[in-house]
This record gives structure tokens, C-alpha cells and sequence, in this order.
């Protein structure tokens, strides 16, 4: 069979190893109370092995299951993105005339990029979308009531699941109202029109995810449509798009979300059904982006404007949001007003996933083009850290999904008046937050937006927190501030800073993500009030948000008293004796600095200062001193 010399067994043991990943197997058990899905899997021994406990199967998608051969102490994800670089390195410094993407530039200005995005959502409710399940009554003897049944994110697997979740036989879709609210506040931020009446539609398709065979949607007859996004050269586009550009939305629809897949490398993957049936939202918009940047930035923009409407559960990075992105080129030569043949890729749940995804495809594209093939619409994927994207399926099209209204749901009736009342509530734009950080309390541009979109906005929480409980602390017992309008924006500035760039130093060197309750707010403000009154230096205030940071239970001003961090003011005689002796030791520096003008080395002499002072020197009392002895 496999020729002659060749033992047949182990060739089939190989033959079998790379045929699993594409069989279609959905047995699943339950495993304690974590009840994952499992796939029947191939043990290297050569055993074909599945357990079941459940009645229902399906088809799975095709997985790439074989894990990548990693040291023991090298995280995959850090390989991925070490290798990224060490490619994008070698293009961008050995290749003349190569653009940082990896394209001949001359060739890369023939063609047209055009990008339109599918951006899913998950909607901030706590109620799924379509799915009820029956509990008894209290304090009635074998009655029961139907109820929604809850969304979940960190549940255990498979906790949160009601029967019409399985696709049990006989159950049906039952429309719970109030997760309609946020999907109307989502599509208002966008500018939509809500329809009065819409309908639901059934999108059929067989994979494991989705047991019915077929996901509810809104294909005929969204709720929302005719919205737009306004990018401004702040939201980071690129340079190309000039500093304005609006994107049209096509329309905003309801649809109900699939299991959620985890791979078990190397041939496993489990099914956890929590999140079928979480409400979602589709964010169709208009093919109208060329460029890659632009394309993340819209969608980062998109994001921050669902977060800012309290219509969404998080952003992407913890997977509340993913984008499927369609990317097509042509020659700007044609004088046809027809796109090119376009491919989706499938699943980006990253910023920076969608801006090199959409490089990546782009460029095979033109590759293909350029070397007189054509471009087949299809389904990519794409990888973190790959250089290519790659083809999963054929692109399935109206035919192939067999669109048709759902016969089990009525038309949803939006109300007029509900509209008004939910437009009336809603919470200020991402743009306006931003424009009041700048205009009434002086942060910069950059600081405003990053405080707006950071960590889903939680950053802006915290940062208020701060600032209410700093002003707390500036008001004497009359119950005056002892700060006036200039002051606000002066301490409001000081304390953007240490929320955004002192407090990110740690999260960064600790690899953690932020918390509002690593470092209270309280604690943050009277670290900053005792650094603005003079009783600690710069340095004392970082050791103190450091010892919060990394757990010290104990309140800011027992830290300070119990380890002597208070500031003892030295004179002006001690400052003017300290300087001098530092300038005395270094005559080259104090020459470059009056004979050149090199005011920038005077740094090194205040940090010299300071670390002589052991902490009873103000940096801003040094310089003083020392401008005026040079």
C-alpha cells in the first residue's frame, strides 16, 4: 500500500495524525462540573478514543490543531510577535526602495485598497437574547416560570445554558425585550435611524458552534441603518486620509452569538456554551476605507463610541468585540467604478490585528495580480504574528446561507417614543469627553483620548475618582477650596500623569492589567496632595505608590511616618552648598552649559542633587538654585 521496505503501520499512524483535524466530530461529555464540549481526538499511541454523556452532536470547523514546538519558558504569543518583528527589521533595513509593509513602493502606488468592516459586538445586558429557561416558582409547589436565561463571560463553561441554547427538540426563540435597549443606545451613538419595525432572519449554516444549524440575524430588515464615523487625524488615520474623514454605516442588526471555542493543542478543541444566544450586534459599514491604519482607527473609534453608550459588555482585548474585515484591490488606472474581487477574514480580536491583517491580505492580493493570476472570493484567516493570510473556506454568498425570515419570531416594534426617551439618556460622545478634558481642565490632546479609551474606560473612572478625592483634600475645614480655576487645571494635568504614565510604568513592568482597586483612589490623591504641599519629594511619591501598587496594606500617611519619608526642607545655604560642590566637580559640563547653551545637561545635575539630598531635595528648588549660581 505504501510500497515496498516501508513499515505501513507507522504510515498510517501519520496518514491518520494530519487526517484528524479535518474529520467532523462533536462527541462531547461532561467532566465534573466543567461540563467543555470535547471532540473525539487521535492519541499518539494510535487509539482512537471519544467519550459522550450527551444526545447532541454537530459538525465542527476546520481547526488548525497541531501546536507549534516552543521552549519550555517562551510564551507563544511572545514568539509570534518576536518573530513579527525580527521580519518587519530585516524588511525595513536590508531592502532599499521596500516599504515598511514589505512592498516595492512604486508597485504598492498602482493599486487601490478598499476595506469595508463587520464589526460584532456583544451587548451589555444581562439576559440573552432569545433563550428562557424555566425555574420553579417560590414558595409554589411544581409550578414553574419561564425566565431569561443570564449572559456570562467568566462563569465556569457551560453554566449558563438553556435548552433552546442546545437546540433541544421543540424549543423555540422567546425575544427578551430589555436586551433590545443597548442595541438602540449603540446604534443612536452611530448616528443610526431605528426603524420602527424590523425583522429577523434565519442564516443557515452546520458547525459545532452552532447546534441549530442556523443563526438568527437581521439580513432583510435591520433595526438600525444609515449611520456614520467621523475620523479626525487625532484618532490616528493615516497621513493619506488627510485630517477629516466620515464612514458611512449601512446598518446596525441584532444577532444571537455562537459557542465559544477553545483549542486543546494538539488535536482537541472544547465547546463552551455560555455565550450562545449572547446578544449581539452587527456593525456593517461601507466599503469607503484605503488605507490600514485608517481601517484600526475606525474601529478603535467604533469601540470607544459602543464603551461611551454603555451598550457593550468590553472591547477587544478581552473579547467583547472582534471585526471581520473585506479587502479588495484594483488598478487606480481603471477607469471602472467596480471594486475588485474581495476576501473576508474572519475574526480579528485586536487593533493591531485588523491593521496587519488587512496589510497582510493586500498584499497577497497585489502579489497575485501582479503575477497574472486572480483573486477568488473566499474566507481567510489570519494569525498573530503571521506575514500571510490564509484561505479557510470558499465565501459563502446569499445562496449558500439560504437567508429566509425566521418563522418562529414576530417583527420587532420599536416604539417612537422609546427611541426619544433612549436618546434623551444617552452618555456623552468619546469626542466631547475628550474635548472637555482639553478645554476646562487643560490635559493634552494625547492624554485626553488615552484616558477616553483606555482599559474600556475605566481609566476615565479612576481619574475622576482621583480628582473628586484630591479636591476633598484642598477644602479647609470653612469648607473653601484652597484652589482656584487655574489650580484645577494644573493639579488636573499633575494628576492625568500619574494615572496614565506613573501608574502604566507598573502595570507594565508587573505585566498586569489595571485595576481600580490595585491602588484606591484615595491613596493615589494624598500621595499627590502631600507631593504638591511639599511634604514628600518625587521620588518619596513614587516609592509610595510602588509600596500600594505591590499590595502594602497599610494608609499612605501611617507609611510615611512609620518609615520616615517626610519631607525635612533643607535651607537655601544647604541647596546653595550642594550645588556648588557639583559644579565645582564638573567643569566640562558647567562650560558646555554657559559657553554652549546646553540647558539640558542642568538635568544632570539636579538628579545628582537629589540623589545626594536622599530625599529632602525638590527638583524644582534645585533648578531654581542652580540657574541662578550658572
Amino acid at each position: 500500500m505504501f510500497g515496498t521496505g516501508v513499515c505501513w503501520t507507522d504510515k498510517l499512524r501519520t496518514f491518520l495524525d494530519h487526517a484528524v483535524s479535518m474529520l467532523v466530530a462533536s462527541l462531547r461529555y461532561a467532566r465534573g462540573t466543567n461540563c467543555l464540549c470535547r471532540f473525539a481526538r487521535w492519541h499518539h499511541h494510535g487509539a482512537w478514543t471519544a467519550s459522550s454523556t450527551s444526545p447532541i452532536s454537530g459538525a465542527r470547523r476546520l481547526l488548525q490543531t497541531q501546536a507549534s514546538a516552543l521552549g519550555d519558558n517562551v510564551p507563544f504569543r511572545k514568539q509570534l510577535k518576536d518573530e513579527a518583528k525580527q521580519r518587519k527589521h530585516i524588511a525595513r533595513g536590508n531592502v532599499s526602495g521596500i516599504s515598511e509593509d514589505g512592498v516595492d513602493n512604486a508597485t504598492l502606488a498602482a493599486w487601490e485598497l478598499t476595506v469595508g468592516l463587520e464589526i460584532h459586538a456583544q451587548l451589555n445586558t444581562e439576559r440573552k437574547l432569545f433563550s428562557s429557561k424555566f425555574q420553579q416558582a417560590h414558595h409554589v409547589p411544581l409550578k414553574l416560570i419561564c425566565q431569561g436565561a443570564s449572559t456570562s463571560a467568566s462563569e465556569q463553561p457551560n453554566a449558563h445554558v438553556a435548552p433552546f441554547d442546545f437546540a433541544l427538540p421543540g424549543t423555540q426563540p422567546n425575544l427578551q425585550y430589555a436586551t433590545v435597549i443597548p442595541a438602540i443606545r449603540a446604534a443612536l451613538a452611530l448616528g443610526c435611524q431605528i426603524r420602527n419595525r424590523s425583522q429577523f432572519d434565519r442564516k443557515h449554516y452546520f458547525y459545532a458552534d452552532q447546534p441549530a444549524g442556523y443563526q438568527i440575524t437581521q439580513y432583510y430588515q435591520p433595526f438600525a441603518t444609515s449611520g456614520r464615523i467621523i475620523l479626525h487625524d487625532l484618532d490616528g488615520i493615516a497621513p493619506e486620509d488627510a485630517r477629516f474623514l466620515e464612514i458611512e454605516i449601512q446598518q446596525v442588526q441584532l444577532e444571537q452569538d455562537t459557542a465559544k471555542t477553545v483549542l486543546q493543542p494538539p488535536s482537541e478543541a472544547m465547546l463552551d456554551f455560555n455565550r450562545v444566544s449572547h446578544p449581539l450586534i452587527e456593525i456593517i459599514t461601507m466599503p469607503q476605507i484605503h488605507q490600514p491604519r485608517t481601517a484600526a482607527a475606525c474601529v478603535k473609534k467604533i469601540q470607544a463610541i459602543l464603551q461611551a453608550a454603555n451598550a457593550v459588555t468590553t472591547g477587544m482585548e478581552l473579547g467583547g468585540l472582534r471585526a471581520d474585515v473585506n479587502v479588495s484591490v484594483r488598478r487606480k488606472i481603471q477607469s471602472q467604478k467596480t471594486l475588485g474581487q474581495r476576501t473576508e477574514i474572519k475574526n480579528l480580536s485586536s487593533i493591531k490585528a485588523v491593521e496587519d491583517a488587512i496589510i497582510a491580505e493586500r498584499n497577497r492580493q497585489i502579489s497575485v495580480f501582479e503575477s497574472g493570476g486572480t483573486i477568488k472570493g473566499e474566507t481567510r484567516g489570519w494569525t498573530l504574528g503571521a506575514s500571510d493570510t490564509v484561505k479557510l473556506r470558499g465565501k459563502e454568498g446569499e445562496v449558500d446561507y439560504r437567508y429566509m425570515p425566521d418563522p418562529d419570531l414576530g417583527p420587532l416594534l420599536i416604539s417612537s417614543e422609546l427611541i426619544t426617551k433612549v436618546a434623551e439618556t444617552l452618555p456623552q460622545s468619546p469626542d466631547h469627553m475628550v474635548k472637555e478634558l482639553v478645554e476646562q481642565l487643560g490635559l493634552t490632546i494625547k492624554d485626553a483620548k488615552t484616558l477616553v479609551e483606555l482599559d474600556d474606560g475605566r481609566r476615565l473612572d479612576y481619574f475622576d475618582l482621583v480628582r473628586a478625592e484630591f479636591e476633598a483634600l484642598c477644602y479647609r475645614l470653612d469648607g473653601q477650596s484652597t484652589i482656584n480655576a487655574a489650580d484645577e487645571k494644573q493639579s488636573s494635568v499633575i494628576i492625568a500623569n500619574w494615572v496614565l504614565h506613573e501608574m502604566g510604568g507598573f502595570l507594565s513592568a508587573s505585566e498586569v492589567s489595571f485595576s481600580v482597586d490595585r491602588v484606591p483612589a484615595e491613596d493615589l490623591a494624598y500621595i499627590i496632595f502631600m507631593l504638591g504641599t511639599e511634604k514628600i519629594t518625587g521620588r518619596t511619591a513614587k516609592q509610595l505608590l510602588g509600596k500600594k501598587f505591590h499590595g502594602d496594606t497599610r494608609d499612605v500617611g501611617s507609611i510615611i511616618r512609620n518609615e520616615n519619608l517626610g519631607l525635612v526642607h533643607l535651607s537655601e545655604e544647604e541647596y546653595v552648598s550642594m550645588a556648588r560642590e557639583l559644579l565645582n566637580d564638573h567643569p566640562v559640563m558647567v562650560a558646555q552649559i554657559k559657553d554652549k547653551g546646553h540647558i539640558g545637561k542642568l538635568g544632570f545635575f539636579i538628579g545628582q542633587m537629589m540623589r545626594k539630598g536622599e530625599g529632602k531635595v525638590i527638583a524644582q528648588r534645585a533648578e531654581a538654585i542652580l540657574k541662578k549660581l550658572l
